[in-house]
């Protein structure tokens, strides 16, 4: 069984946790707990093979992200690959969590930022002009109307 879908399995169970698996030297959150560390921490995120979105971080950064995810009472698992996933660390706010309300912050921001960079993506290897210009003015008449 792949590291997704043991995530999805306890997502199942324990939907309002972010679930960190510790895969070699680094740590990985996927769909909506990827969200919300790329939301906290600014890392980056990516689309795996399977669909779903991913962010990693080093296992140097544990005691910084878990320091981050108490001080906003986000619970969390921690689960170890080498140990058949069993959970190393788990952190529950019962109703204080907010795991929801963070969630849904961190969507409205990781949403644009993932929409601005598949245009700057396609905007760096179009390798046309028009449309670069085309942009390019698009972004001059907006400043003139906010400048007004």
């Amino acid at each position: 069984m792949g590291i997704t879908n043991i995530v999805q399995n306890v997502k199942e169970i324990h939907k309002d946790h972010v679930v960190l698996v510790k895969v070699g030297t680094f740590y990985n959150c996927y769909g909506r707990d990827s969200y919300i560390l790329s939301y906290l921490f600014g890392y980056k995120i990516i689309l795996t093979k399977d669909g779903m979105y991913n962010c990693a971080f080093p296992e140097s950064s544990l005691n910084k992200v878990i320091a981050k995810l108490e001080e906003n009472k986000i619970n969390y698992i921690i689960l170890d690959k080498r140990n058949n996933y069993d959970v190393d660390n788990k952190e529950n706010y019962k109703d204080l969590n907010n795991y929801l309300s963070i969630y849904e912050k961190a969507k409205k921001k990781i949403s644009i930022k993932l929409r601005v960079e598949k245009i700057y993506q396609y905007l760096l290897f179009c390798n046309n002009e028009k449309t670069i210009f085309e942009v390019e003015k698009v972004i001059n008449e907006r400043r003139k109307i906010q400048g007004d």
